[in-house]
């Protein structure tokens, strides 16, 4: 209880801590008001000020569904209207906000500046084993914010300690380290939290952090960096390269890399994915290695459960081993989410799109197109479902299909069978954006059906089988060949979903020029992949569906620069094939004169496009890219409060992120 108490207390001063603040540099803290002076003396202590930081770490979603919906800002999933990156100008610099800002690393830096010299001197009582890991949680959540910092800007200042309240001082920590930098001060945090923190989880339940989920983001880190240094290399997104902005600055202009160039930097955050994720898997296989999947969607209580399909709705993920980290809802905790009824029915203004689908191979390893496949078109949603990787069938809806098996007299919002996907929102549940609906999250349970924000089905914040993936991406490339570490795990992910073991068989009948019709991971700086680096990407893609690295996955692999002369259109199900007839013709609208359309025209596609209903749809000529998008431009108001007396932008520190102008309001230049 007493931990409790403390618990609750120091989160809402960290959150007061870091919404009340001056917002002007580096968003100076009143250090005094954080916490008493005499805090931080023993490990409960420690405990309830980290656990208060750890809503920096938890994943980021879309609209009711959470973090399930995350990925409509890509290929393979959409909402209602289109990503402003997508667009010509609709995507501007602000005048201020946005990602360059330093609250929560001021509220790290400031933990450290009072717990270390007391650690150092043995003045913190209690039990030391603790005292260790909650320092090590620390590191990892300045890891965690910083990692963020570098997937939205790229260079950025590194800020350790919380600092003095003079322009001076501001004004100089402003100044950008080369995104390789932030990488590496990334990687020494993880380094710390990786020695400092307990093998297990210290709540037993997996609900806090432990040594095995810092190796998992260090891997994310290093395949982050490596492979974004290794497809922008030479270009004004990587140091020394073409136009890059920080040569602009004296402090910048003369840079070196500390290996000694960007190719051993790209080697060096390759190597250090490699390490981190093959110690983490090998700690995963020791606990049980992956949840197992049955085989089939459960359709009766008398059934068996599939614990793969469960896994995502659980309300106690503790014995699931394959999550590594969780976040707990409930009554008694008070607090609630939505994400199992949003799911279950409109998945929150979200639909998966049919690039998405089209790359789930057979069940038989070979992709769709292949003669030889077994492929029973995509006439009806249940024909393009029926023998393929078993993935696609378990984690998307189809009609005809029970959704709740365990009923409630308190559950609302109840879709008990599966229905034809409501497109047009004529009736009570729905829309569908693209016809095609994920269920990963949806809860078999019925009291999980609430959209009053009574479901209390838990969020996955780590996974172990990302290990796994981020060991084969990484090192093959760095080496060009699929190593038996690598060779391993494939073969365990293509197991568990449901798909032939011989990921050599589908590289074999990859045809890349089909598969660049509806994946964006296809290409690179505008150039296929090879086959086998494709099926690497599309292993990724079809695990991780629906669950948020999509947008994170394409800008590293810089997979939108095709985007920029050829405009994609983004296509849900064949809505203008045999299915058109699941639907009254009358409520499906494609040529009003008042451009009062609910469905595309027939004429333009046969397929579902949601961006085209409308000719006033932003993406009605497609979805397009700039080079400049790849990063986020940084907001005016930085520029001149750093800028000094002069007030002038040219005077500030930091420069802007390429392609983007210092002005607000203003798309990119190019």
């Amino acid at each position: 209880m007493k931990i409790q108490k403390i618990y609750i207390a120091i989160s809402v001063l960290v959150l007061l801590f870091s919404f009340s603040c001056k917002k002007e540099f580096l968003d100076k803290p009143y250090l005094d008001q954080i916490a008493p002076e005499d805090y931080f003396k023993d490990d409960g202590q420690l405990a309830a000020y980290t656990i208060g930081l750890y809503g920096n770490i938890q994943p980021a979603g879309f609209g009711g569904a959470g973090y399930f919906a995350a990925d409509v800002t890509t290929d393979v999933m959409c909402a209602w209207t289109v990503p402003a990156e997508y667009t010509d100008n609709q995507y501007k610099v602000p005048q201020n906000g946005w990602s360059w800002n330093f609250g929560s690393i001021r509220s790290v830096n400031y933990f450290f500046d009072k717990v270390l010299p007391l650690y150092k001197a043995n003045a913190i009582s209690g039990n030391q084993e603790l005292v260790k890991h909650y320092i090590g949680e620390a590191y990892f959540i300045r890891a965690m914010i910083y990692f963020g910092k570098l997937q939205a800007l790229g260079d950025f200042p590194i800020v350790r300690h919380p600092l003095p309240d003079q322009s001076d001082v501001l004004i100089a920590a402003s100044k950008r380290a080369p995104r390789n930098e932030v990488a590496r001060f990334i990687i020494s945090d993880l380094d710390s939290a990786i020695m400092l923190m307990n093998d297990q989880s210290p709540d037993g339940r997996r609900n806090r952090l432990s040594k095995i989920v810092a190796q998992v983001l260090k891997s994310r880190v290093g395949l982050y960096e490596g492979t974004w240094e290794k497809y922008f290399k030479g270009t004004a997104f990587v140091p020394n390269g073409t136009g890059w902005p920080g040569a602009t600055k004296d402090y910048n202009k003369s840079y070196v890399f500390p290996s000694g160039s960007i190719d051993n930097e790209i080697e060096y955050f390759l190597t250090q994915a490699m390490d981190a994720s093959k110690a983490a898997a090998d700690a995963l296989d020791a606990s049980g290695g992956l949840v197992p999947n049955t085989y089939y969607m459960q359709q009766d209580p008398a059934q068996a459960p599939n614990l793969y399909f469960n896994m995502y709705s659980a309300t106690n993920m503790t014995d699931y081993k394959e999550i590594l980290l969780w976040r707990e809802y409930g009554m008694s905790l008070g607090i609630k989410n939505t994400k199992a009824a949003y799911q279950g029915t409109d998945g929150g203004g979200a639909g998966v799109a049919r690039g998405m689908v089209d790359r789930f191979l057979m069940a038989n390893g070979l992709p769709i197109y292949d003669a030889a496949s077994g492929y029973h078109s995509d006439d009806s949603i249940q024909s393009a479902f029926k023998d393929r990787d078993f993935r696609l069938q378990l984690f998307m809806k189809t009609p005809g299909q029970l959704n709740v098996l365990y009923h409630s007299a308190n559950e609302d919002h109840v879709v008990t069978t599966e229905l034809v996907p409501n497109v047009t929102n004529v009736g009570s549940v729905g829309p569908y954006v693209t016809g095609y609906m994920s269920r990963k999250g949806m809860s078999l349970e019925g009291i999980q059906w609430s959209i009053n924000n009574q479901g209390s089905t838990g969020d996955i914040i780590f996974r172990g089988v990302e290990a796994y993936l981020n060991y084969i991406e990484a090192s093959y490339e760095k080496t060009g060949s699929i190593d038996a570490t690598a060779d391993k795990y494939w073969r365990a992910i293509r197991k568990r979903g449901g798909v032939d073991e011989d990921y050599q068989k589908s590289i074999s009948h990859t045809v890349m020029t089909k598969e660049a019709l509806n994946d964006w991971g296809a290409y690179s700086g505008g150039q296929l992949v090879d086959p086998t680096l494709y099926n690497i990407r599309r292993e990724r893609s079809c695990e991780f569906n629906s669950e948020g690295y999509r947008h994170a996955d394409l800008k590293r692999w810089r997979a939108m620069d095709q985007l920029i002369t050829n405009k994609y259109h983004i296509e849900g199900f064949k809505i203008w094939g045999p299915m058109k007839n699941w639907y009254d013709p009358a409520i499906l609208v494609y040529n009003d004169p008042n451009n009062n359309n609910n469905v595309s025209d027939p004429a333009r596609s046969k397929y579902l496009l949601p961006y085209e209903k409308k000719t006033s749809d932003l993406g009605y000529n497609g979805l397009g890219w700039k080079k400049a998008h790849y990063l986020e431009p940084i907001a005016v108001h930085h520029f001149l409060i750093t800028a000094g007396t002069s007030q002038k932008v040219e005077d500030s520190p930091i420069y802007q992120n390429p392609g983007w102008p210092i002005v607000a309001d203003q798309p990119a230049t190019e």
